[in-house]
C-alpha cells in the first residue's frame, strides 16, 4: 500500500472520531452511523482520497455508497487540507475526556458523558481511581455491579499496552517499506515483529533493512524523511526510531546483507521463540543472535532465513507460528502443518446487503465475488431482533430467496447461498422461525446483545442455540471489536464439545476489526475436532477484499485448508451444512 493507504487510514480516522463526539453530542443515530459508515468504507478504498477528488472532485466521492453530497464535501476538505473544521468545533461541545471513556466496554455515549461530567473523568486510569473509591455507583443508573464491571474492564484496559488493530497499522507498514524501497540504497525490507507474525494488534513496528555499511546514513535520512513522521526519537549507524503522527513508534534496524536472514528472524519471533531457538543452538555448540549463526567466529548462517532454519536442523517455520507453543519440536520431527492460504479460500460464507444494512445490493456483491474467482457466497442479511441493523423478518428473506434464485438461473461461474445471521435472543432461541432457517442454505447464528452476561449463563445460552437442528455456523463467536469490545465470555471448551457434536462449525470472522476467534481460540477448536469457516461479513463490495485478515488468523491458530469449509468445492461444502441433509 502507497501513501494514499495511509491517506485514506487518516481521513477514516478522523471520521470515526467524529462519530463518536457526535454521539457524546446526543446527534440524530442516523448522522452518527453515517459517519462510521464512511470510515469504514474509506478504510479499504482501493484509492487515495485524494486522487478521487483529484479526478472527479467531490462528485467522485458522492458516488460511492453511503457518501452524500455533505459528507463527500467534509471528506474532501479534510484531502485537501489536512484539517476537519467541524470535528474541531463539534469537540468543543462534548466535555473533555468523554471519548476516552468509549474504550471501556460497558460505557456508551450517555454513561460517558455522565462520568465525564458529574465526576470529571477525563482518562481511563481517572474512572479506574474513582470506581475505587466508590464515587461511580451514586451516579444515576449506576450502582454497585455496574460500578465492579466498569471497574474491572477499566482496568484491564489501563493495564493492557497500548496497541493497534494490525489492520489499522498496515497502511504505515506498507508505506514504510515502499518508502524505503522508492529512495534509499537498500538490498532488502520488510516490517517484522508482532506485524509479520500477524498477531490481531501490534504495538511499536519494527521496520529491518539491509544495506552496506557505508550506506547507513542515506538509509537513515531517508527513514527519518518519511513524510507522516512526527518526532525523529534517535538516529544512529544501526538503529533509528520516529513517531508517527498516528502515534504510532517505529524502530528502524540497519543490518549488513550477510545477516539478513538471522536478522528477520530475530527481530520477527516472540521473546519466547527467540530464546528457545538460541537454546537449540547453543546445544549444538553454536551462538544465534541478529548478526548471524556463528560457530566460534565462523558464521555458518544467517543470509537466509532458510539458511538458518537449515543449519538448526529445523524446517522453516513460518512466521505466524513463532511463538514458542510447539513450532519447534513439530519443525524439528517434520510435522509443520502445510498452513491454509488464500488460494485456498472457494467462497466467502458472511455477507450483507442493502437488505438489511449492507451498502451494496445483492447482484453487486455477486459480481464482486465473482470478480474475485469465488465458487460460491452466502448472502448472510440479518434478522429482526437486530433493529440498528434494519433485519429483515420471513417475507423478507422470502423475496430475497426469489432474487438470488434469480442470479443462480443465469448460470454463472458463482452460486449464491440464500442464508441468515441469526440473532441468538437472551435465552438461546433464535429470532426467526423455524421454516424459514430450515428453507435456507446457511443458517448462521450470533451474539450482537447481552454481551456480559454470566460465564455460566453465555454458555447456556450460546449451547441452546447450537443445539437448533438448523443451525449451521456460530459465527464471531465472542462478538468482540478489536480496541472497542471485550466480547462474551463462556466456557468454550464446552462450547466446541457441543458443536462437534452437532456438526456445528465455528467462523473466524475475518472483518479487521473483529477477527473472533482469536488464534488461541483456533486453535482450541481445531483440537476439538471443530471444523472452522471463513467470513469477511462484508457490508460493502470493497470490503470483500477482507479474506486475507481471516486467513492470517487461521493461520496463527495452525489451520490448514482441510480444517476449512469453504476451502472445498460446493457440493462437498453443502454435505456439510444442515447436518448434511
Amino acid at each position: 500500500m502507497t501513501e494514499g493507504g495511509v491517506e485514506n487510514a487518516e481521513v477514516a480516522r478522523l471520521l470515526e472520531e467524529m462519530a463518536d463526539v457526535l454521539a457524546l453530542a446526543q446527534a440524530n443515530p442516523f448522522r452518527v452511523r453515517a459517519y462510521r459508515r464512511a470510515a469504514r468504507l474509506l478504510a479499504t478504498l482501493d484509492r487515495p482520497v485524494s486522487a478521487l477528488v483529484a479526478a472527479g472532485g467531490e462528485a467522485a466521492l458522492d458516488a460511492l455508497p453511503g457518501i452524500g453530497a455533505d459528507l463527500a464535501g467534509k471528506i474532501a476538505a479534510i484531502a485537501r487540507t489536512g484539517r476537519f473544521a467541524a470535528l474541531e468545533a463539534a469537540s468543543r461541545a462534548v466535555p473533555r475526556g468523554a471519548r476516552a471513556l468509549l474504550r471501556v466496554p460497558g460505557i456508551g455515549p450517555q454513561r460517558a458523558r455522565l462520568l465525564a461530567e458529574r465526576l470529571g473523568i477525563t482518562s481511563v486510569a481517572e474512572l479506574v481511581d474513582a470506581a475505587r473509591r466508590g464515587a461511580v455507583r451514586a451516579l444515576p443508573g449506576f450502582g454497585v455491579v455496574l460500578e465492579r464491571t466498569l471497574r474491572r474492564e477499566a482496568e484491564a484496559l489501563a493495564a493492557a499496552p497500548a496497541r493497534l488493530p494490525r489492520a489499522v497499522a498496515a497502511p504505515y507498514a506498507e508505506a514504510l517499506v515502499a518508502w524505503m524501497r522508492a529512495g534509499a540504497p537498500v538490498r532488502e525490507v520488510a516490517v517484522g515483529g508482532s506485524f509479520r507474525r500477524a498477531r490481531d494488534t501490534v504495538g511499536d513496528l519494527d521496520l529491518l533493512v539491509a544495506a552496506r555499511p557505508a550506506d547507513a546514513d542515506a538509509v537513515a535520512a531517508r527513514f527519518t524523511a518519511f513524510p507522516e513522521t512526527a518526532t525523529v526519537l534517535a538516529r544512529g549507524a544501526t538503529r533509528c526510531a520516529i513517531r508517527l503522527r498516528r502515534g504510532v513508534q517505529v524502530d528502524l534496524r540497519i543490518v549488513p546483507p550477510a545477516s539478513w536472514g538471522s536478522a528477520l528472524h530475530y527481530f520477527t519471533g516472540s521473546t519466547a521463540h527467540n530464546i528457545a531457538v538460541r537454546r537449540l543452538a547453543r546445544a549444538r555448540g553454536l551462538t544465534l543472535n541478529e548478526y548471524g549463526l556463528f560457530r566460534g567466529r565462523r558464521r555458518v548462517a544467517g543470509r537466509t532465513e532458510a539458511e538458518l532454519f537449515a543449519a538448526l536442523g529445523l524446517a522453516e517455520i513460518p512466521p505466524e507460528l513463532r511463538e514458542d507453543r510447539g513450532e519447534i519440536e513439530a519443525a524439528q520431527a517434520g510435522r509443520l502443518p502445510r498452513l491454509l492460504t488464500q488460494e485456498d479460500v472457494r467462497g466467502d460464507l458472511q455477507c450483507h446487503t442493502t437488505a438489511s444494512d449492507g451498502r451494496d445490493p445483492l447482484e453487486a456483491m455477486a459480481e464482486a465475488a465473482l470478480a474475485r474467482g469465488y465458487e460460491y457466497l452466502a448472502v448472510t442479511d440479518h434478522t429482526p431482533a437486530v433493529r440498528v441493523a434494519r433485519g429483515m423478518d420471513r417475507a423478507g428473506f422470502r423475496r430475497q430467496r426469489r432474487a438470488i434464485d434469480a442470479w443462480n438461473a443465469r448460470g454463472t461461474a458463482l452460486t449464491l447461498l440464500a442464508g441468515a445471521e441469526v440473532d441468538i435472543l437472551a435465552d438461546g432461541a433464535l429470532d426467526l422461525d423455524d421454516a424459514t432457517l430450515a428453507g435456507l442454505d446457511v443458517v448462521l447464528v450470533s451474539l450482537h446483545t447481552r454481551l456480559g452476561l454470566p460465564a455460566a449463563q453465555q454458555t447456556r445460552r450460546v449451547v441452546r442455540a447450537l443445539r437448533h437442528p438448523s443451525v449451521d455456523i456460530l459465527a464471531h463467536p465472542t462478538g468482540r471489536l478489536l480496541g472497542g469490545r471485550a466480547g462474551a465470555r463462556f466456557d468454550f471448551a464446552e462450547v466446541c464439545r457441543v458443536a462437534r457434536g452437532e456438526g456445528v462449525m465455528l467462523e473466524v470472522n475475518a472483518h479487521p476489526e473483529r477477527l473472533d476467534l482469536d488464534d488461541a481460540m483456533v486453535r482450541t477448536a481445531l483440537e476439538h475436532g471443530v471444523r472452522l469457516t471463513l467470513g469477511t461479513d462484508a457490508h460493502a463490495v470493497a470490503e470483500l477484499g477482507a479474506m486475507h485478515w481471516g486467513v492470517d488468523q487461521a493461520r496463527r491458530g495452525w489451520a490448514t485448508a482441510a480444517d476449512v469449509a469453504n476451502t472445498r468445492p460446493l457440493p462437498a461444502l453443502r454435505a456439510l451444512l444442515h447436518r448434511g441433509r
